[in-house]
C-alpha cells in the first residue's frame, strides 16, 4: 500500500516507521523542515532530539529511502496514494476544548490538493489523532466542500504508551477502526493484514463516532485508575499507621477483577494524552448538557498529586525552602522519554521557585534538552535559578534536600550514593516510591517522605 503520514511528532514518525517495516510505502509528511532534516540524517543523536522512543531509530535507519521517504511537499507523493493518515497536534484550550486550528489548517490543505488529482482511485483519510467525538463527521464535510472525488474517512485511534510505542505498534493489544463503507473497511484491512485475523490482538471495526469514543474512555479510564490509588490508596497509607502500601496494591490486585496497571502511587501522571483528552472529554459533556463530576475529580486528584508533596514537607517535616540548594532527579513525565508534556516535574519547579529556593539542580537521562527550552530565562529570570548535571550523583552534591519525580530504573540505587555524597540532617521527598531500603536511611539519620506514606523522620 501507499500510505502517507501527515504529522511526525510521536505518535505519526513511530506509526510511518511501524508501517514501513511491513513494505508499505510510506510517506512521512511535515511543515518542519528541521525535524525532517534530522529524520533524514538516521542519527540517533538528531532524530531523539525530537522523538525519543526505543528501537525507533534502528527502524528508520533500516527503511530509510527503502521503504519510508520523508518530505515537506504533498503535491508528488498525493498520486496512488491509498491512506491519509492524519497525526496532527490537538493541544487544550484553557477552557479545556481541543484546539483544532493545526488539525483543520493541514485538512484544508490536504482536499485543495486531492481535488486536483489526477489519480481518482478510493483513498481514505485516516484519523490518527485524538480528537473529539463528530470530528470524523467533520472531515466529510471538509470533503465535500472542496469537492474531493472517491474519497472516505475513518477514524484509527492510537492507543501508544511512550517508552513502548514501537513494540505497542508491533503487537498492539487492539486495532480499533471506524468508518462507514465496506470499502474504506477494506482498504484499512490490507494496511492492518497482518492483525486483522490474530489470535490474540483485537481487530475492531466499528463507527467513527464509537471509534473516537473508545479513545477518550480508554484513556480517562486510565487516569482514573491512577487517581483512585493515589487519592484512596495513597491516603490510607498516608493518613494510619503500620500501613504497608507494597502489600496493600497486592492484597487488593489480588482479586482478578481489579486491574494491576496503575496500581502504584506517585506525584502524578503526566505526559501528552491523560491530561488533555480528560479535559477535552469534561468540555465535551458540558457542551452536551450532561455532568462530568467524575471525571472532574479524576482530573483535579491527579493535579494535587503533583505539588502536594512538597506542602508535606512543608508541615510533616518542617521544611524551609527558602535559599536551599534543592536536588530534582527526573524532569520527563516518566522513563524511557524525553517527553516533558505535563510533567509532574514542571509543577514541582513552579512551586519550589514560588517557594524562594536558591537553586534547583536538576538531572534526568534524556531531558535535559527539553528542559532547557521548558525553562528558558528569557521567559522568566527565577529559571536561571536552574543548574543542570550529567548525572545524578552531581546534582545531589551540595544539595540540602532530594525530590524524585520520574521513576528511571537508576534513581532505584540511590541509597548508598545519598548516603556518600550529603551527609544528615537531610530530607528526601520520594514522589516515585523509589527507595524500598528507607529504613536504613533513616536510622543513619536522613528523613524520608514518599507518596502513600507518613513521614519518617531520622531515627
Amino acid at each position: 500500500m501507499k500510505i502517507i503520514v501527515a504529522g511526525t511528532g510521536f505518535v505519526g514518525l513511530t506509526h510511518a516507521a511501524v508501517c514501513s517495516e511491513y513494505g508499505h510505502e510510506v510517506y512521512a509528511y511535515d511543515i518542519d523542515e528541521q525535524r525532517l532534516a534530522a529524520y533524514r540524517s538516521a542519527q540517533r543523536d538528531q532524530i531523539e532530539r525530537h522523538v525519543n522512543e526505543p528501537g525507533l531509530v534502528s527502524i528508520i535507519a533500516e527503511h530509510l529511502d527503502r521503504y519510508l521517504f520523508f518530505c515537506n511537499d504533498l503535491t508528488p507523493i498525493l498520486e496512488g496514494a491509498d491512506a491519509i493518515f492524519l497525526c496532527l497536534p490537538t493541544p487544550p484550550k484553557p477552557d479545556g476544548s481541543s484546539d483544532l486550528s493545526y488539525y483543520f489548517d493541514a485538512v484544508d490543505h490536504i482536499c485543495a490538493l486531492l481535488a486536483k488529482r489526477q489519480d481518482t482511485r478510493r483513498v481514505v483519510l485516516i484519523n490518527k489523532s485524538t480528537v473529539p467525538i463528530g470530528t470524523a463527521r467533520k472531515l466529510e464535510s471538509k470533503l465535500r466542500e472542496f469537492n474531493v472525488p472517491n474519497a472516505g474517512v475513518a477514524s484509527n485511534p492510537e492507543f501508544l504508551p511512550e517508552g513502548d510505542a514501537v513494540e505497542k505498534s508491533r503487537r498492539p493489544d487492539r486495532v480499533v477502526v471506524g468508518a462507514d463503507t465496506e470499502e474504506d473497511f477494506r482498504i484499512i484491512r490490507r494496511i492492518y493484514s497482518q492483525f486483522v485475523n490474530h489470535v490474540r490482538i483485537r481487530y475492531i471495526e466499528t463507527t467513527p463516532e464509537t471509534a473516537e469514543a473508545i479513545k477518550y474512555t480508554a484513556n480517562t479510564l486510565l487516569l482514573t485508575y491512577i487517581s483512585f490509588w493515589n487519592g484512596v490508596g495513597a491516603r490510607l497509607g498516608e493518613a494510619f499507621a503500620n500501613i504497608r502500601m507494597e502489600d496493600l496494591k497486592r492484597g487488593v490486585t489480588a482479586d482478578t477483577r481489579i486491574s494491576t496497571w496503575g496500581s502504584y502511587v506517585s506525584n502524578g501522571a503526566g505526559g501528552s494524552c491523560f491530561g488533555k483528552d480528560i479535559q477535552s472529554l469534561i468540555y465535551q459533556f458540558r457542551m452536551s448538557g450532561h455532568s462530568a463530576e467524575l471525571l472532574q475529580s479524576v482530573y483535579a486528584i491527579n493535579e494535587y498529586q503533583k505539588t502536594y508533596l512538597l506542602d508535606r514537607a512543608a508541615r510533616e517535616a518542617g521544611a524551609r525552602f527558602n535559599n536551599k540548594k534543592v536536588a530534582l532527579l527526573g524532569l520527563a513525565f516518566k522513563q524511557r522519554t524525553n517527553d516533558m508534556r505535563d510533567a509532574s516535574s514542571l509543577k514541582v519547579v513552579e512551586t519550589l521557585l514560588a517557594r524562594g529556593v536558591g537553586e534547583i539542580r536538576a538531572y534526568d537521562p534524556a531531558a535535559i534538552s527539553e528542559a532547557k527550552r521548558y525553562f528558558n530565562p528569557e521567559h522568566n529570570y527565577l529559571f536561571e535559578k536552574i543548574v543542570y548535571f550529567s548525572s545524578a550523583k552531581e546534582a545531589l552534591a551540595g544539595s540540602d534536600m532530594l525530590f524524585i519525580s520520574a521513576d528511571w530504573e537508576e534513581f532505584r540505587g540511590l541509597s548508598r550514593t545519598i548516603e556518600q555524597i550529603v551527609p544528615p540532617p537531610y530530607l528526601i521527598m520520594d514522589g516515585r516510591r523509589m527507595i524500598p531500603d528507607y529504613n536504613e536511611l533513616t536510622e543513619r539519620g536522613y528523613g524520608y517522605l514518599a507518596v502513600g506514606s507518613p513521614y519518617m523522620p531520622p531515627k
